[in-house]
């Protein structure tokens, strides 16, 4: 549900946040404009991320920023010690993945679209049981990725047919040139009504920072949702944005 101060008169309780395109350049680290304002907000609302990847691996992009961590679409989650300066690992769920079919399926849609060149692997399996269909491999030139379709429009058009070829999963056009698939009871929206219900929030109290709302964006589960969703459109634009809930 997107974000309209003149309508939503709850007050916020807790703020969740996207990273990359969000509150940083993609796989870039937290610059300082953004960590200000994330230390004000802090001072006002329970502040928590709710990300693509590991935990780990966002804390230590975000420089070791002092915030809990949903991570891989709600399969972990880890909150901040302050006495260690590091993550407690929650809880990390792993299902299981049918390698061989999912190997079938990836070679079967890249026969069909024309990605049948690529450098490195087929699929990646990672070890929580999601998949990533890297469509110029594995092992691409990060050059090659960057510009084969930033603004996801060779995709967008496909995705209808990954979805429906990989029915027991949630399937996102991830970065620029991938689909990322989690097993289907996971998603940010589902990771947070959970995160919400243990934790004591009401869902007219939180508030959704992020920018990949459009079409297989892995936050458009939450802007379609009834939580309220602040859109980030350029990542430099956060701080700005944010003062808003500041005043």
């Amino acid at each position: 549900m997107l974000y309209d101060a003149s309508v939503h008169r709850t007050p916020f309780r807790l703020i969740a946040f996207d990273l990359d395109g969000t509150l940083t350049q993609h796989k870039s680290p937290l610059e300082e404009d953004a960590r200000r304002t994330l230390d004000a907000l802090a001072e006002r609302y329970k502040l928590l991320m709710v990300g693509a990847g590991r935990c780990e691996r966002i804390f230590l992009q975000m420089g070791g920023y002092p915030i809990d961590i949903i991570g891989n679409y709600g399969m972990e989650f880890a909150r901040y010690n302050p006495d260690t300066a590091a993550l407690d690992t929650v809880f990390s769920h792993v299902l299981p993945c049918d390698r061989e079919t999912m190997e079938t399926r990836i070679t079967s849609l890249r026969e069909q679209f024309g990605f049948t060149e690529f450098t490195g692997d087929n699929v990646e399996f990672h070890a929580s049981g999601c998949v990533t269909f890297p469509i110029l491999g594995t092992k691409a030139q990060l050059s090659d990725k960057l510009a084969f379709d930033p603004d996801r429009s060779r995709r967008r058009p496909l995705l209808p047919i990954v979805q429906a070829a990989n029915p027991e999963y949630n399937v996102f056009v991830g970065g620029t040139s991938s689909f990322d698939m989690t097993p289907a009871e996971y998603d940010k929206y589902q990771a947070l009504d959970r995160y919400c219900a243990e934790y004591g929030y009401r869902h007219e109290e939180v508030l959704f920072v992020g920018d990949d709302f459009g079409a297989g964006g892995n936050d458009e589960a939450v802007y379609r949702s009834d939580i309220a969703f602040l859109p980030i459109t350029d990542y430099r634009t956060f701080p700005e944005l944010m003062k808003q809930f500041l005043g």
